[in-house]
Parts: structure tokens; C-alpha cells; sequence
């Protein structure tokens, strides 16, 4: 592995636990601009800025298909806009006026990305944008981890380059793929903030995006806060702003498609402003911030769902039974790029061809009770896979005193079963052949 040391002065670690939440904590809205806000925003003219699409000449675009098949993005365009661009402010106009607390009674926050064989200025710029966004007293640092890459310039290049943060941006590689679930964990204990925060490698912030989120876990440790998630068009790089001005949240179908809803009307009545926080049932699991402390407390990822997949729902579920809250936040968006027709290979060796199936079983095995049925009614396939030993995780979940998951679907997730009620008992299940054609009709 390797570790660019940091040199940065402590900071004392809140403990909301041990004290009642006062008004220094609680946000609150101004008829002035907001504390956080900038006062002068400069402008900025070149390709891409404020969020406008890189439009490329026919003579580029073949260069540029083969970076999409490389790296899911068109890095030709990339390439042409600035590490340090400005990009749209997709937040609510009232997010401008309001009030959060003073950098001294908010965490500190460490930033994971995880990336493997990243386009060279995505992965960079996610890495700019975030230090350009955030007051400097609240990063404590950027870690980076390498999940395997094999891409020459995310070497020594790359080591050389972050060395102009002194300290602040960290690099770490895993010198093997592990997979994503893995990555992030390893991030997380090698992160030194009070909060840990993980984006995906190819990102950029809009502006005053962090106190928003540390403000929620300043007021509740046990919060996981969600920024809402702007898009980043994989071929223009343009970045839009994907839900208006609706409000949405995460839910999940019983194959653990994830998808999003309208948020509930009781929901809204809770807040007095439109753009203050609101519970979700869980989240699409890139993008989020957590009490450091409180993550390994809850068990961090659990280390036998691998790679990808189930992540999101099995730390959403045990916040929620464990006595904590999942909170969308209006007032921070991060921009994410969803990846384009990418053939470069990502196969994390060792994993299991099921290996997605494999997580949501465990998940459903340890956290769902009596609702994992209708998973296994959802995916009658998948019931005799070997999904290993989850004792630890059951141990885990005993010694948390964590609530039935019946108390999560009626007073959380009540509208996962508005939207998808529970499938009904398959009747037969299997292969149906005809005894006179070698057909099979499945």
C-alpha cells in the first residue's frame, strides 16, 4: 500500500450523545444569505463550465468512442474541461439563506473514493471539486483507494499529482481486486474524520454541499444523511438536474430492484421549509455520509456480500432497526456520472457468478425476518445457493437490540407495499419440456 502522510491539527470530537442537542446545532433560515454561502462567485468561461455539454467535432469522435469503450465516459471531452470547473447550483433557492452551525461544532469529514481504472481527469476532477466546495475545516482528507487498476497513469502519475494537496488527498492500493463493498471498508478504516462520507470516483459537487450533511449527524450521530443526486452525462459530460423540483426517495421492489417515489405527503407535512431534510427507507447507495464511529458499530458492509449489490439496502436497514435515521438532504447535491457502453472488464476474481443473489440473500437471511420470503417467491432460482455463515451478522444484530423488520415495512417502508405489495406464493415452479421436442420453455 501507499500512504501519503498528512499533517493537519486535531480537532475535538463532538459527542451528541452525551449532550442535548442546543440551538447552536439546529439550522435555521435567514432572510440574508447563508453562512456557508459564498459572497463572490467568479465566472468562468471554457468548455464544460456551468455545466454545459462538451459538444465534440466529427473529427474527434472517433478517438472519443474509444475511450467510452475503455473507460464508460468520453474522455476526449473530458479532457477539455477544467479540473476546477463551476457547475450548475441545482439546490433549492431557499437552501441559499439557511443558517447551519459554525465550523467548530460540526464533524470533521474524510472522503472515500474508491475507483479502479479510472479515466485519468473524471477520477481528478471528482478529487478537485471536492476540495473546492468544502470549507477547509471541515475535510480532514480525501482517502483514495485503488481497487487493482492496471491503468499506467493511475501510478506514479497519480502519486506524484495529489502530492500538490500536501497531505490532504491519501492513496492507498489494495494491490488486488476486492471489489467495491471491500474498497469502501478499507477506506473507511484508514479514514481519520469523524464522519465518513463515500462518493463514487466520478463525481463534482455543487457548491455548499458538505455542512448540510454533517449537520444532520452533528444533530443525530446515528444519521445517515443522502444528497440528492445530480446526473453527469456520460458522452457531454453535462450535468442536469435530474428530479426538479420534486422531491424523491429510495425504495425497493421485492427482487431488490431499487426505485425511487415521490415522498409520502406525511412525510412533507413533518417540515415547515421545502427544502429541509426527510426519512427515506434507504438509498441508492453511491453517495452518503455516516458517523464514522457509528458505521463500525453497526458492523460496517458486511464482509460476505461482495463486490457490489445489497450494500445499500443492508446499511439502510440496519440504521433504521438499530435505532437510527436515513435522511435525504435537499440542500447538498453531488453530480454523479452514470457510466456509458464500457467493455474494459471489472470481474473481481474469486467472486461468484451469483455473487449479487448471494448478497441479497444475506441481507434478507439477517435482516429481513419473515419478509424474505417474498424475495425467494420474487426469485424461486436462487434458494439453493450458498449463501455462507451469517452468525456473526445475526450476533451483531442481537447484541444492537435492533427492531423486527415488520416495525421497519409499516412505520418506514409503508410505501414499498403501497407500490409493490407482496407477491403471492408461486404455485409450481421449474423447467417445462416437451416430451417430443428438445425444446425447453422456461
Amino acid at each position: 500500500m501507499i500512504l501519503l502522510n498528512i499533517n493537519c491539527p486535531k480537532k475535538e470530537r463532538l459527542d451528541n450523545d452525551a449532550h442535548p442537542k442546543t440551538n447552536s446545532l439546529q439550522p435555521r433560515m435567514s432572510s440574508s444569505l447563508g453562512n456557508y454561502e459564498p459572497k463572490d462567485v467568479s465566472t468562468r468561461t471554457g468548455p464544460g463550465e456551468g455545466g454545459v455539454p462538451v459538444i465534440l467535432s466529427p473529427a474527434e469522435e472517433q478517438a472519443a468512442q474509444k475511450t467510452i469503450t475503455q473507460y464508460g465516459f468520453n474522455m476526449v471531452a473530458s479532457d477539455k474541461i477544467s479540473m476546477d470547473r463551476n457547475i450548475k447550483d441545482t439546490r433549492p433557492a431557499e437552501c441559499k439563506n439557511w443558517i447551519y452551525p459554525e465550523v467548530q461544532n460540526l464533524p470533521t469529514a474524510s472522503v472515500i473514493l474508491v475507483f479502479y481504472d479510472e479515466g485519468w481527469s473524471v477520477l481528478l476532477r471528482t478529487v478537485h471539486s471536492v476540495i473546492k466546495t468544502s470549507p477547509k475545516e471541515l475535510l480532514k482528507d480525501i482517502i483514495l483507494i485503488d481497487d487493482g487498476s492496471s491503468d499506467p497513469d493511475l501510478k506514479e502519475r497519480l502519486e506524484k499529482y495529489i502530492e500538490r494537496w500536501n497531505g490532504l488527498v491519501k492513496l492507498y492500493r489494495t494491490g488486488k481486486r476486492v471489489g467495491l463493498i471491500a474498497a469502501r471498508t478499507l477506506g473507511a478504516e484508514k479514514s481519520t474524520g469523524d464522519v465518513i462520507i463515500v462518493l463514487d470516483a466520478h463525481c463534482e459537487c455543487v457548491i455548499n454541499w458538505l455542512p448540510p450533511l454533517l449537520t444532520r449527524i452533528a444533530l443525530n450521530r446515528k444519521a445517515l444523511a443522502v444528497p440528492i443526486v445530480d446526473g453527469l452525462e456520460w458522452k457531454t459530460l453535462e450535468h442536469t438536474n435530474i428530479y426538479g423540483s420534486s422531491n424523491f426517495r429510495g425504495i425497493w421492489e421485492w427482487g431488490f430492484l431499487y426505485k425511487e417515489t415521490e415522498v409520502p405527503e406525511q412525510e412533507l407535512k413533518k417540515r415547515k421549509y421545502s427544502s429541509e431534510p426527510y426519512w427515506s427507507p434507504t438509498h441508492a447507495g453511491g453517495l452518503l455520509a455516516i458517523d464514522r464511529q457509528w458505521f463500525f458499530e453497526l458492523g460496517a458492509y458486511d464482509p460476505g456480500i461482495r463486490v457490489w449489490g445489497a450494500e445499500q439496502y443492508e446499511l439502510s436497514f440496519k440504521v433504521w432497526q438499530c435505532g437510527g435515521v436515513v435522511e435525504w438532504v435537499p440542500c447538498s447535491h453531488v453530480a454523479h456520472a452514470y457510466r456509458g457502453p464500457r467493455s474494459h472488464s471489472s470481474h473481481v476474481p474469486g467472486a461468484s457468478p451469483y455473487q449479487t443473489a448471494i448478497n441479497h440473500m444475506r441481507l434478507a437471511e439477517v435482516w429481513m425476518d419473515e419478509y424474505a420470503e417474498y424475495y425467494y417467491i420474487r426469485e424461486p432460482a436462487i434458494r439453493t445457493l450458498n449463501y455462507g455463515d451469517i452468525s456473526e451478522r445475526k450476533q451483531l444484530r442481537t447484541k444492537l437490540q435492533c427492531k423486527p423488520f415488520k416495525w421497519f415495512m409499516e412505520n418506514i417502508a409503508y410505501d414499498v407495499l403501497q407500490k409493490f405489495p407482496p407477491p403471492p406464493k408461486n404455485v409450481v415452479w421449474g423447467e417445462c419440456k416437451n416430451i417430443k421436442h428438445s425444446g425447453v420453455f422456461k
